[in-house]
């Protein structure tokens, strides 16, 4: 459940005073309130606690009831909610939910409502926005032994061609980062 539209608005003009991007706040059963906060680099332990300090003392001047308040960051599969963040990760790995199927050659023919991809490009950036996906047929292995399938395409398919599908910002019921992490460091 979303905070309502003046505690978001207080909230978000808040966090961005500060130099953060908000990226949720949600009012929760028992007096809850949380806030995910994200920056460019990534959010530490000091950025909540600043953050959870400021945005404490507006809801008591502003005599906002809450228990308690929850800042953190929104970790590795970052929700992707507005154009501007899908303009901030282009190039990364993200997975899209679609209100409807999408169809595009090379997907199965009814459709797939669920893709993985690497984020392409991001034309405008408001709600008619048009977002391009390279489709990724396998996910990169989580560990050497594991191997992630995320599609029913021919492995023909996948090997031959390099699908790009397009498609609206407002056809997006939930968009997130897929981590790509490498455990084994750099040499």
């Amino acid at each position: 459940m979303a905070v309502s539209t003046p505690l978001t608005e207080l909230v978000e003009n808040t966090v961005e005073s500060l130099g953060y991007d908000l990226v949720c706040a949600e009012r929760l059963p028992r007096g809850i309130i949380r806030i995910t906060i994200d920056k460019e680099g990534g959010i530490t332990l000091d950025d909540c606690e600043r953050v959870s300090n400021q945005i404490n003392a507006v809801l008591t001047v502003e005599n906002v009831d809450y228990d308690r308040l929850e800042v953190s960051s929104p970790g590795l599969d970052r929700p992707l909610r507005t154009p501007r963040d899908f303009v901030r990760f282009t190039g990364q790995l993200i997975h899209v939910e679609l209100f409807v199927p999408l169809k595009a050659e090379g997907l199965p023919e009814n459709g797939r409502r669920r893709i993985d991809g690497y984020l392409v490009s991001v034309e405008g950036i408001d709600g008619d926005s048009m977002i391009s996906l390279r489709l990724v047929f396998e996910l990169p292995a989580k560990t050497p032994s594991q191997k992630h399938k995320v599609s029913h395409a021919p492995k023909k398919v996948a090997e031959e061609q390099e699908i790009i599908v397009k498609f609206p910002f407002n056809s997006i019921e939930r968009a997130c980062l897929i981590p790509e992490l490498n455990f084994k460091g750099t040499k």
